[in-house]
């Protein structure tokens, strides 16, 4: 429980779409003025005649009971007066009494993966009782489970291991999203570390993020994290780790920096319980003496981070218009979810024409590029040019930009607090387990009453390949118009962004192990285009990207790219959207289904549109499929320019969709 134990409501306080207003309908005949005699919740009488709540209130007035509901609570909306939320912790986690900032910075070139040159050595530590400790976090598991959560953690004095520094690097992780167990001296410029499973879990070793200080340029240190546990990672494709020097930013301007080089990743001698673990090391020079640095396996994006995003725009005075802040509900450690409702403020004539696209992310809080896709999507859309002003007035979206707070804070990759992994309980009716999923799905649920919901997609981390692409679901059973539809807005999204996005990595399967997927769950519900996004933590291998690591503006940017093919997917002339689905018909022809069947027992439409090789990350400039062949000799499609739309021609686009799923649906009927 926690460390507040006073009994909540946790009913869903999202506002409707066309409740702007937060008004107290009781005060129109309650006046404020009456003297209050007396002040009870309706739980507190056992008249019959008044539901048991705690949000009506009830005044004693001229000899008889008068309700009024309570005024609205802060915290369920978005303060322009101060911070949103303290940042709550488990009472036992130990957590540094400093704010850790970082500059907002783009390389100006793009950063090249590192090449190696098989001399890269593979250290194997013995253990050995003349190592020096230089760093040791509290014990992870000093609890079985989530007890109670408390503002800002355990903030009792904090010990290091080692008194004396002499020229010994200082290691410090205990801050927000920091991850780092454990850090071993095995020789002078050695270092051995461990980072910490996630919480209340042995298990999904992952993300780091720590700090180090006490630096001395020019000497060459190595670095090895000795205990992931996935066999395969990007790190043996050319990803570099990230390094941020805060000399560097103060005196350059100079952020987040892809570096390393004797850069291997290998299984070690370190396996427990009949597993494997498996190393990181690399080798680098700090470029200043005496320096605070920080290394990370992605762009960090914090709770708070989040938070201070979320008070600019509620602090301004344009965005604010038309995006509404609410709190969705809270997490087990009481951390707040935020969902946000973005459109043009609704007139009584189109409230119910609107249709609803729904994206979240963070559900994983290791995968940090789904923060920076997100920021970017809100960048983008709550910007002022004509195609932003005309996605407002086309749809309501509907955003949770942080699915996993309680897991961003303590520095989780995978799991909640509950020691879950939330993007497999969609399907649970554990509401006090996992409340943000079951939150999450009450709200779309609630909203497809309302409206039609035409696409839902869940932004994560993909740690195995490069590129970004998508997982959708599976239509084979249903009739081959929708099969096909299911495809048309990933195919838009690469044609849009062919350097970032591959089409060709695509998946649109459902395996059992992933039925309790948000991507799943919202499918069976009836939402049509529902996907799953997933970013590379490392780089291209596509177009004049091919080589080089994605920056945070590259992951921003995708941002741009969904709502530019949110355009074309709603495009009123449907030219681009035929033009698509021919495309995707003439895929399935010339591919040599006998050859691939030979090959495999995989389902007939699966294999059609799904190749990609389990061995290497998809690439769709060097694949030799026909899927790719098509996608190249393909006509591309022109780009016509988007224009703000008058009510005349919105109208008209609304008749034109009505148009398009009837014809869609007689389609259906006919095959």
């Amino acid at each position: 429980m926690s460390e507040d134990s006073e009994k909540e409501d946790y009913s869903d306080r999202t506002i409707s779409d066309e409740d702007e207003s937060d008004e107290d309908t009781f005060m129109k005949f309650v006046s404020e003025d009456i003297h209050q005699c007396a002040l009870l919740t309706a739980d507190s009488i056992s008249d019959p005649f008044f539901p048991r709540t705690t949000q009506i209130l009830l005044e004693y007035q001229l000899g008889r009971w008068v309700p009024r509901l309570r005024k609205p609570r802060d915290l369920y909306g978005v303060s322009s007066s101060g911070p949103l939320s303290p940042t709550r912790w488990p009472y036992h986690c130990e957590v540094v009494d400093e704010k850790v900032q970082h500059i907002d910075w783009t390389p100006s070139y793009p950063e090249p993966v590192y090449i190696p040159t098989g001399l890269e050595m593979e250290p194997l530590y013995p253990n050995s009782k003349e190592d020096t400790v230089v760093y040791l976090a509290e014990d992870a598991y000093k609890e079985p489970c989530f007890v109670y959560s408390r503002v800002g953690g355990n903030r009792t004095p904090l010990k290091q291991p080692v008194d004396n520094y002499d020229d010994t690097l200082m290691f410090e992780a205990r801050f927000e999203s920091g991850n780092l167990q454990k850090v071993v001296k095995v020789a002078e410029y050695e270092y051995q570390l461990t980072v910490r499973p996630d919480l209340f879990t042995n298990r999904h070793t992952q993300w780091y993020y720590f700090q180090v200080t006490n630096t001395q340029a020019g000497i060459v240190y190595r670095f090895t994290i000795i205990n992931f546990t996935k066999p395969a990672s990007l790190y043996n494709r050319g990803m570099r780790p990230l390094f941020y020097s805060e000399k560097e930013a103060n005196t350059h301007n100079i952020g987040w920096q892809r570096i390393g080089d004797q850069i291997k990743y290998y299984r070690n001698n370190q396996g427990q319980d009949g597993r494997h673990c498996f190393s990181l090391t690399w080798t680098f020079q700090f470029p200043h003496n005496k320096d605070t640095c920080y290394f990370a396996h992605c762009y960090p994006y914090t709770y708070t981070n989040l938070q201070e995003y979320l008070s600019s725009i509620n602090n301004d005075p344009v965005r604010s218009k038309f995006c509404k802040i609410r709190v969705l509900c809270h997490t087990i450690a009481r951390n707040m979810v935020y969902v946000l409702t973005i459109t043009s403020p609704l007139k009584n004539t189109d409230t119910r024409k609107r249709k609803a696209v729904i994206l979240t992310a963070r559900v994983h809080p290791g995968e940090t590029n789904s923060s920076w896709i997100i920021k970017g999507f809100l960048d983008y859309i709550l910007g002022d040019s004509s195609d932003a002003q005309l996605l407002r007035d086309t749809f309501i979206f509907k955003v949770v930009p942080m699915l996993n707070p309680d897991g961003v804070i303590v520095g989780n990759y995978r799991c909640s607090l509950a020691g879950q992994d939330l993007n497999r309980n969609y399907t649970s009716l554990l509401k006090e387990s996992y409340p943000s999923v079951w939150y999450t799905r009450n709200m779309i649920r609630r909203l497809m009453e309302k409206r039609e919901v035409i696409l839902y997609c869940d932004l994560h981390g993909h740690s195995k390949k490069e590129n970004i692409f998508m997982y959708g679901c599976d239509s084979s059973g249903r009739c081959k118009a929708l099969y096909l539809q299911q495809r048309i807005f990933p195919l838009m999204l690469s044609k849009n962004c062919p350097d970032k996005f591959s089409f060709s990595a695509c998946k649109f399967n459902i395996q059992k192990s992933k039925e309790g997927t948000g991507r799943v769950v919202m499918w069976k519900m009836g939402i049509r285009n529902s996907f799953t996004m997933e970013a590379t933590f490392c780089g291209s291998t596509l177009g004049n990207k091919r080589g080089t690591h994605f920056n945070t503006k590259d992951l921003e940017s995708m941002g741009y790219h969904f709502c530019d093919s949110l355009l074309d997917y709603c495009d009123p002339d449907r030219t681009k959207y035929y033009q698509c689905l021919k495309e995707l018909e003439e895929m399935e022809k010339h591919i040599n289904l006998e050859k691939v069947l030979d090959d495999s027992d995989t389902s007939l439409k699966e294999i059609t549109l799904d190749l990609e090789s389990s061995s290497r990350g998809s690439d769709s400039s060097e694949s030799n499929d026909s899927q790719t062949d098509l996608l190249k000799l393909s006509s591309q499609i022109k780009n016509k320019k988007k224009h703000l739309k008058t009510k005349k021609e919105r109208n008209s686009t609304v008749e034109s969709h009505q148009n398009s799923r009837e014809e869609e649906q007689e389609i259906c009927i006919t095959t």
